[in-house]
């Protein structure tokens, strides 16, 4: 009998598919019952033993690593994924009923962040599948650099020529950087003249591209037609300097194309990232007024050109909006350095990422994000708002004064889609609007920045609105695409992953004193419980620094005064630690393997775990500390992003040898690591002179005496640290500076020094 395949109008446009957890859970529970029985056996041994501070300091520290794995239990106990389907979304929803996207692209310093890079994000996404008509893109210069508008001028007349050719031969890869690799072939076509014609012919406007921007930036931009469009660049620090926005296409093949830099003053907090994201969600509320807003770091090309394909996918496939309150995808980089040697790939989140999905969603990780432009402004699911109401006096507290921008809010909060689609005005002829909502004065007296747009009061802005929305009731989705729909370029260098790294433990330790707690959100909000706990393992990263330091100083600290802080290798409990060990690290290599991850790369990411943790998410503890007291402030750090030409010559850089090596400055954040490395590295020396002392009989009882499991926990702190210790012998950017290691070394002598005096005497 033959079976007739479903009808397309009736096949979901999107699935959740929830995946097999059993055996990661039962694993998850025994290591829990192992960490829960050495506390037990600590408790009822403590009266025993001889020297009670590092027994009570273990005691401390392996609660907060319980804690800890509990709160990672909660996020994975569940695993889903969604799965779009953009061919029946074309079957079955015409063109003109797709939601318009404003798109935000930020970039904050043309040297950090090198132009040709966020001009090939530009091309990306200008290139996407999509009707034209329903994108606006928005490139925020916080910098106010001419070189950055020189650039977006030069590479809007070359996304002329880009943008059909992508589209006429079907380009999957649509930033040029990337197709025009020295790998790349005429695959596409091969046998087609006219194609291999035109591939030719736009390598060429491409090298041109790239050689005026690089030109551009090696000499200085003058201003002295006061004519051109440079103009209003002369005399403008890069913070202090009005508002400038450029409508530079519209009404083309090409959707919108408009630079904005917002105005600052020395005199006004600009709140960096979001500050930025604030004013281009009013500048385009003013200008295109899109329901739907897609952000993406300068750095973020769009990988597979149906992006919002996919996401119109989850839009249209929830008939509720309070399960779509943004789509995050996720973040994904190209041309990782091999086996991730500073452990920055965030290829150890994947499971964690799948389990905050089966929760309330995803959090908002600041680059790769459609939001609903409602949600941004601060609604609820269950609110609802005629457009009469938001129009009266009191709108202004909320938005500000400008008219023209409460006009486009009371039409989005009141769900007016068809009026905004509609809309045929030109945005050149509202950019006095634009400029007046750009100004660095224009917040104050509103909740901007406080109930509405991106929230300030962390570094990591991005969580903290996240949470907010979550806490409203929103609920997320990770929507990953293959292939993936953003890729972007990871830190290559060890200083910038730290700074990275930092910036991350600073920001997210902030949450938790702001009233956005996770847990003050679950009882006054709508935070589900669940992802309180999320929320509360991201944002302690930088509190993680000092339970994990402590236990790394512990077997040091045992072997140099002679006492314990495990069972002996001749007790029964001996097997607790010794399983916890064994069982975790084979279970995490286990979902290395699950993954496709390299030994290597698995053992970068154990090592990095434990070095990051001690350095960067330290630092960042003791800053949010400092801040606390009013001793200091939060300074934003912007990650450098490095851009390679890697055709023409035939040879990456990333081939190269020296790729992946770990470079130092000095910036002290590496010194506690340094510390640690010396002091343990002392205490095995002390050892293994005591035990040459000993004749070979003898040598297992001196063993035991001095601790087989402490000595084997401060050999596997050393190998965590083994790249510091081939800094001590390198020279140059290679080598750890010999003022860190001087200072390093006091401090480790000063720790020596402490633990002889803590010397039980015999």
């Amino acid at each position: 009998m033959a079976i007739n395949p479903p009808d397309s109008t009736c096949l979901p446009l999107q699935e959740k598919i929830a995946h097999n957890n059993k055996t990661a859970r039962a694993i998850e529970l025994i290591i829990l019952s192992l960490l829960v029985s050495l506390l037990v056996y600590r408790l009822f041994t403590f009266k025993d033993q001889n020297q009670y501070i590092p027994w009570l300091l273990a005691l401390l520290c392996e609660s907060w690593f319980t804690f800890t794995w509990i709160l990672s239990m909660c996020i994975k106990w569940n695993q889903c994924s969604m799965k779009t389907y953009p061919d029946r979304l074309l079957k079955r929803v015409n063109e003109f009923e797709f939601l318009s996207v404003d798109i935000f692209v930020t970039t904050a310093d043309p040297i950090l962040e090198p132009c040709i890079l966020t001009m090939n994000t530009v091309l990306s996404l200008l290139a996407v599948d999509y009707p034209v008509n329903k994108l606006a893109l928005y490139l925020s210069d916080d910098a106010c650099s001419p070189l950055v508008y020189y650039s977006l001028v030069e590479t809007t007349k070359f996304a002329k020529l880009w943008v059909p050719f992508c589209k006429k031969y079907n380009i999957q890869v649509r930033a040029p950087f990337r197709y025009f690799t020295s790998n790349s072939t005429l695959l596409e076509d091969d046998s087609n003249l006219e194609f291999q014609h035109e591939w030719k012919k736009i390598k060429n406007e491409y090298d041109d591209l790239y050689k005026k921007i690089e030109v551009a930036a090696q000499s200085p931009f003058t201003c002295d037609d006061p004519n051109s469009d440079f103009a209003v660049f002369c005399d403008v620090h890069r913070s202090d300097h009005p508002a400038i926005i450029k409508v530079i296409s519209e009404i083309t093949d090409l959707p919108h194309v408009i630079y904005i830099s917002r105005e600052k003053n020395l005199k006004h907090h600009h709140h960096y990232k979001a500050g930025a994201m604030n004013a281009l969600a009013r500048v385009s509320a003013i200008m295109t007024n899109a329901p739907l807003m897609l952000n993406v770091d300068c750095d973020m090309y769009a990988n597979n050109p149906q992006v919002f394909l996919h996401a119109m996918c989850i839009v249209f496939g929830y008939k509720n909006d309070q399960d779509c309150g943004f789509i995050q995808f996720p973040q994904a980089f190209y041309d990782g350095l091999k086996d991730d040697p500073f452990g920055n790939q965030l290829a150890n989140y994947y499971y964690l990422t799948n389990g905050i999905a089966a929760i309330q969603g995803p959090f908002y990780s600041g680059t790769n994000c459609i939001h609903r432009r409602k949600v941004i402004y601060g609604l609820s699911p269950n609110d609802k708002i005629n457009s009469g109401n938001i129009r009266n006096e009191d709108s202004h507290k909320v938005f500000g004064k400008s008219f023209e921008l409460r006009e486009s809010a009371a039409l989005i909060l009141s769900g007016s889609i068809a009026k905004i689609e509609n809309r045929t005005t030109c945005p050149s002829s509202l950019i006095e609007a634009a400029i007046h909502v750009a100004s660095c004065s224009y917040e104050y007296g509103t909740d901007w920045g406080k109930k509405v747009g991106w929230l300030y009061g962390s570094a990591t802005e991005d969580t903290l609105t996240g949470i907010s929305i979550h806490a409203r009731g929103w609920k997320s989705i990770m929507c990953s695409p293959d292939p993936l729909a953003f890729l972007g370029c990871v830190p290559s260098t060890y200083p910038s992953s730290l700074t990275q790294q930092k910036r991350w433990a600073i920001g997210l330790l902030e949450i938790l004193f702001t009233d956005k707690n996770p847990l003050l959100l679950t009882l006054k909000g709508n935070l589900w419980f669940r992802h309180a706990l999320a929320y509360y393992w991201i944002c302690l990263w930088g509190a993680r620094s000092i339970p994990e330091i402590c236990y790394a100083s512990l077997p040091a600290y045992c072997i140099i005064t002679g006492s314990h802080f495990l069972p002996k290798a001749n007790e029964w409990a001996f097997i607790i630690p010794v399983s916890i060990f064994a069982i975790y690290n084979v279970y995490v290599l286990w979902e290395a393997r699950r993954q496709g991850v390299t030994l290597r790369t698995w053992w970068n990411l154990q090592r990095m775990g434990r070095v990051t943790t001690m350095t960067a998410w330290l630092f960042g503890f003791l800053s949010v500390m400092l801040k606390l007291m009013g001793l200091s402030k939060t300074v934003f750090e912007v990650t450098q992003k490095e851009h390679k030409l890697n055709y023409g010559d035939g040879v990456s850089d990333r081939d190269d040898k020296k790729a992946g090596k770990f470079t130092y400055d000095k910036s002290p954040v590496i010194m506690p690591g340094v510390v640690i490395l010396l002091v343990n590295m002392t205490a095995l020396v002390n050892g293994v002179l005591r035990l040459s002392k000993v004749h070979y009989s003898e040598i297992w009882i001196k063993m035991l005496e001095l601790g087989l499991g402490e000595m084997f926990c401060s050999v596997w702190v050393f190998l965590c640290f083994w790249e510091f210790l081939k800094g001590f012998f390198r020279k140059g950017k290679y080598g750890i500076p010999s003022t860190t290691i001087l200072k390093s070394g006091c401090l480790a002598l000063f720790f020596v020094h402490l633990c002889r005096r803590f010397v039980q005497p015999s």
